[in-house]
Parts: C-alpha cells; structure tokens; sequence
C-alpha cells in the first residue's frame, strides 16, 4: 500500500480537477445559488424599532450590493456559488482579502450536540448529513482528510485578492503534508509564517511529550500582501527592568539614547550647548529636537547629557513572533463561551484579521464552526462571509452576531443542493426520474404503467388504493403541487382513495396550505429524508426500504395576532400557539433521548423552539427579521431556555391596507416552520 506521502500528489492533482470543474460550471449557464431565508436586522427584540430605522435603508438594497453573509451548506458548493453570482451579485472571484479557516481535523471527535431544556437535557448525534460529511473526510484516514481539503483551497484561491491572505489551521495529524500541499496550491515563495499556537499548559501523556500546540500556516495569494505589526504586553520583569523610572503623576518611563553613529547629512549640530559624542550624531533634525525638549520630553542627565523619555503607556508592546503562548482556550465561564465543542478565542481571530486585513476588508471562513470569525470580523469594522454545513454552527452563529448587534446580515442556503449531489452520486447523465424511482422503492411503492406515468414518479401502495407521488428534488412542493396530486387521486385510473406526496424542498407556508385544503384523511406529504442522496452514493442502490423514514412535516400555528393604529404609527402583537415537531423517529437520537424528546412534544411543544423572528411588512420575497428571540437571551422573560411566546413591535409606520405579517421558527434541531398571516 502506498504511503501518504506517495499519495500526495495525486490526491493534489484530483483535487485541482475537481475544483477546475466546479469553476468551469460556474462560468457556464448552469449555475448553482444561493437562497435568502432571512435578511437579519439584530434587535433581540428590546431595540428593533431603533435598527429598523437607521438600517430600512441599507436592508432594501442589501442583495443589491454584497453583504455580510451566513451560508448553511457544503463550504464547496457555497463557494462554487461564490465563484459564480447571480444576476443580483457579481462573482466574487478575487474579491476575498482573508481566508481563515479551521478545518476539522481530529478523527475521534465527538461532534455530538447537548441541548439544555428546563428540566432535561438532550444529545443529538450530528444530523445524517453532517454525519455523512464527517464519516467520508475520514473513510481512509488522513488520505480522504485531505481529499477533502484539496479541492477547496484550490477554490479559496481563486476567491482570494491578489494582496489576499490565507490562514490554515490544523493540528499534527496532517499539518505536514498540507504545508506540502499549500506549497503546491500558493507556491512556497508565498509561504509567510508557520505560527505555533500554544493553546494548552499541560496535557497528561504516559508514553510520549504531551501534545500541547496547533500549527497555523499563514500564506499570501501573491508576492505582496498587507501586513501590519502586531505586539504583546511586556512582561512586569522586563517593565520592572527597563521603565524603573516614575513622573510626578506615577507614569513610569525609561531614558533613552538620541544618538546614532555617524556621519549622517543634518544630524551633526550643537543641541543647547551639548555636541554629540565623537563618532555619533543626533538621531533627529534640530527641528524636532527643540520639539520634543518644549513638550518635556527630553531631559538633561546629572552628568548634562541629553536623553529622550519614552513612556510605558505610549510603547505598543513586543513585536510578535511566529510563536503564540498568550492566547488562551475559551473556558466554559468565559462570556464568549457558546458551547461549542471547537470554538476558538476571539483573540485568536482579533489577532490574525488585525494583522492581515484593514478595516472595510472582506475576510471569509468556510468551516466557521461557532461563529468566531464573523463576530470578531464584524467588531473590527470588516466585511464576512462565512459558512458552515452544521446547522448547530449556523443557528449559534447567528445568535452570537444579533447578540452583538451586528450590521443587518443575510443567511443563505444552497440552492438546489439535491440536483448537486444527485450529480454527484448518480453522474452527470442522471435523470429526475431515475430518482423518483428510487424513492418510490425505497418507500415500498410499486411504479405505476410507464404509459400512465412517463416521468416514473408515481406508484401505488401494494393492496390498497393509495398512491404515492415523488416531487422533484429541483423544486418547492408547494400549494400548487398538492392540488395537481389532489387531482390526479380523482382522476387518474378510475380514482383512488388517498395519494401521498413526497417531497424534497416544501414552500414555508405548506403546513397552512395542507390545512387549508381540508383533505386531512386523504392527502398526506412526507419529508423524503434529507441525506438520502449521501446514503445512495455510501451504499449505491442497496439501501432497504427499511432502512429509510419519510417523516411527517413540522408546523407552526400562530395565535392572536393584533394591529394597533396610533398616532405615531402602528403597533403589532403577535403569539405563537403551537409548534409541531416532525417524528422524533427522524433524528438522530438514542432511544433514552427520543422519549426525553417525546414527553416534552407532549407537554411542552413550545420549549423545543430555538430561534424565532417576525417579518411586520413581508413582500413575499426577502424575509427581513427585525425582531427576534431566542433561548439564551433573557431581556424578553429572563428564562434562558425558553424564547418569549409573543412579539411585541411598536413604532412602525403607518399603512394603508393589509399588513402582511410572517413569522418564521427554528426548533433546537435546526428545522424550520413558517407561517403568514394579513392583517387588516
């Protein structure tokens, strides 16, 4: 078997294939987006109308420009459609002035989820996508690690300015044969800095040095890349030492030479009676020496030498090195802690943007876990774009900028995620048919006659009269589709007595629509479960039928909904009365955790939402939230693990008409629900 090393480069030169061809397809007509779920304007709740107002302007026209962006979705797709644009934003190749990102690199981690409940707790595996990601990034080790990784930052540098900076994060499972890579993908003559990160004091291990540092290799896209000089604090030995020395107002500082050797043009003169020793000059011009003697900040020694007071308070500190000791984990106490397993400290990150970027600068991270770059990019004054594949990365992120009061921010899905994985499992010559087929077996349906179903995606339950329809994975299931599927029931060979639909993507208003309809005991839609396409491609056409479960959809029903007019404006209560969760048999959990999970479905559904927000004006297009709560935010009901069950906006404008009214909610697995409603 070949070695890791002899494998390198062909596992580099597959992953510059598959990244030319995910840049060939984005300047081709196919091209993969990106959908809004929510233009974010932070208020949790207390502040909205103030935001609101100061930011109206800017969230109206954020598409039209490039905002901050939260992206939930494979980082490669994300940045295929970065690379892409769309007809509302330009491609965004070339554009990035930093990349840091902080792959997962250990094997044996446990990516495990804890949800804290009022009286109970949780664990949730990581959702089958995720799980699914994980299981391939390490199928064959640190070979299809850096499978992985190969393709991607081939695609980061195609992201990156020309004055663009990238920073690699990673641990001594793989550290050196990335260097051997980035090398290959930068060039070594763009290699910066390889930065030792010590992020622990002691790690307890019989048998060998204990393994206390990570390894950051810092690369520019070309020869020249901004970079500006960061310091620590002197240490109280050195400041002891050196600024031993106090003013009348206790400020400590040091004397200093103002000599240099010499001769140099201008520098040899008398300054106030004094000449500079043989051989030396002054180390300023005249000029600036008188100025500094007037502001007190030279002074003449007993032995009537002139010598320069530097203060301790106006030194930057030491020039750092490539060697970091002084920047510590995140502890569970700390106010940035957001337990998340691999959360990185704020520092950290303050540390690397404020040393490769200037403020305005935009700085991406693909794998940006709990949100740490994105909150302390936008503290620093830069623009972000971030993403993640876990869901738990994105809701905390989200949570962690509108804790902050972040400028407004989109989050963004992929678009057609199934269509891509379909090519990816099923090759580019796959038929949306061929699919449904599948589906329809794997849910135990037989296909009807291929005269009465050209496109094969319909069957029939053996035994009975229901049929069973599978939507197309390239687009919503909808109102639309569920009165063709009512139709077809009616009509097609002589009628049957219920049809189900199955679907990949449901439009946000499904749960009412289904409602609306009345067709209870004759119309059911199912969930076609999310990483079926992953498990296809795992264990090809050998997946059982019960193997797999189509769950049943989540829903959100809203209860008193009021709209006041004032003389100002108008305001708006609204309540959320229930929340149905889909089958606990869906996620990912032990045995012990879904009957946790399914007593507080039955006693307390409302405790399982996570994350709610209200659009007061929807356009049925952008979802712009501008007011939000979430479990952790305690201003609205000082409970930390329960949001607020009604919405309070006041201040709004005026208008005529209706007031189309949505809501959108988020439970603690990540899944969504919305509902709409006008009032008048």
């Amino acid at each position: 078997m070949k070695s890791l090393l002899d494998q390198l480069p062909s596992i580099v030169a597959d992953g510059k294939k598959e990244a030319e061809r995910v840049m060939e397809r984005a300047e081709s007509n196919y091209r993969l987006g990106l959908q809004t779920r929510e233009l974010v304007i932070p208020s949790k709740d207390s502040n909205w109308q103030e935001l609101f107002k100061a930011n109206v302007a800017s969230a109206a026209n954020a598409t039209l420009a490039y905002p901050n962006t939260l992206i939930y979705g494979d980082n490669l797709l994300a940045m295929a459609a970065l690379l892409a644009g769309d007809d509302r934003t330009p491609s965004m190749r070339g554009k990035i002035d930093l990349i840091y990102i902080d792959p997962p690199f250990d094997s044996k981690a446990d990516y495990r989820t804890k949800i804290t409940l009022t009286g109970t707790s949780l664990e949730q595996r990581p959702t089958a996508i995720e799980q699914f990601a994980y299981s391939d990034t390490w199928a064959k080790g640190s070979a299809s690690y850096l499978a992985m990784l190969m393709p991607r930052l081939f695609l980061m540098r195609e992201l990156m300015s020309e004055t663009g900076s990238i920073y690699v994060h990673l641990d001594y499972h793989v550290c050196h044969y990335v260097k051997v890579a980035l090398d290959t993908i930068f060039g070594a003559d763009c290699f910066r800095n390889e930065i030792v990160w010590k992020r622990q004091t002691a790690h307890s291990d019989p048998k060998r040095f204990g393994p206390i540092h990570e390894v950051i290799f810092y690369y520019g896209r070309g020869a020249e890349t901004p970079f500006n000089i960061q310091y620590a604090p002197y240490d109280q030995s050195y400041i002891d030492s050196h600024y031993s020395l106090k003013d009348e107002n206790g400020r400590r500082y040091q004397l200093g030479d103002l000599t240099a050797r010499g001769p140099r043009k201008g520098l040899q003169y008398t300054f106030r009676g004094i000449d500079p020793p043989p051989g030396r000059v002054w180390t300023m011009l005249p000029d600036k020496m008188e100025e500094l003697y007037q502001a007190g900040r030279i002074v003449f020694t007993s032995g009537g030498t002139p010598r320069r007071k530097r203060y301790l308070d106006e030194m930057p500190g030491v020039p750092l090195q490539d060697i970091w000791t002084d920047v510590f984990p995140v502890n569970s106490q700390a106010l940035e802690a957001t337990e998340y397993a691999t959360q990185k400290p704020e520092a950290l990150l303050e540390r690397i943007i404020k040393a490769s970027s200037d403020e305005g600068a935009l700085v991406a991270d693909f794998f940006v876990g709990s949100g740490t770059t994105a909150a302390v990019a936008e503290r620093l004054g830069r623009r972000w774009i971030v993403s993640d594949l876990g869901k738990p990365a994105c809701m905390i992120s989200r949570k962690r900028l509108i804790d902050q009061n972040a400028k407004p921010f989109l989050y963004q899905h992929i678009g057609d995620y199934q269509v891509e994985q379909m090519r990816s499992t099923m090759g580019s010559k796959f038929r949306i048919g061929d699919l449904a087929e599948i589906v329809l077996g794997l849910y135990g349906a037989l296909p009807l006659p291929v005269e009465e179903n050209p496109n094969k995606n319909m069957g029939r339950v053996q035994g009975g009269k229901t049929l069973v329809l599978a939507d197309s994975p390239n687009k919503m299931t909808g109102l639309g589709t569920l009165r063709r599927a009512i139709e077809i029931r009616d009509n097609l060979m002589g009628g049957w007595d219920k049809v189900v639909v199955l679907g990949w993507n449901f439009s946000p208003t499904i749960g009412h629509d289904i409602e609306a309809l009345g067709q209870a005991e004759r119309l059911q839609v199912l969930v076609i479960p999310p990483d079926l396409l992953d498990r296809l491609k795992k264990k090809g056409h050998k997946l059982r039928a019960d193997e797999v479960r189509f769950s049943s959809l989540q829903y959100l029903k809203l209860g008193a909904v009021k709209r006041v007019l004032q003389e100002s404006g108008e305001s708006l209560s609204i309540s959320i009365a229930n929340y149905v969760l889909l089958s606990p048999e869906a996620l990912n959990l032990d045995e012990a955790n879904r009957d946790k999970l399914q007593r507080i479905i039955n006693s307390d559904p409302l405790a399982l939402i996570e994350y709610w927000s209200v659009d007061p004006d929807y356009d049925g297009e952008v979802f712009r939230s501008v007011w939000q709560d979430y479990r952790g935010n305690t201003e609205n009901d000082g409970d930390p693990y329960r949001v607020t069950t009604t919405a309070r906006l006041a201040g709004l404008p005026k208008k005529d008409g209706a007031r189309r009214i949505c809501v959108r909610v988020v439970d603690v697995f990540g899944f969504e629900a919305e509902a709409t409603v006008e009032v008048r």
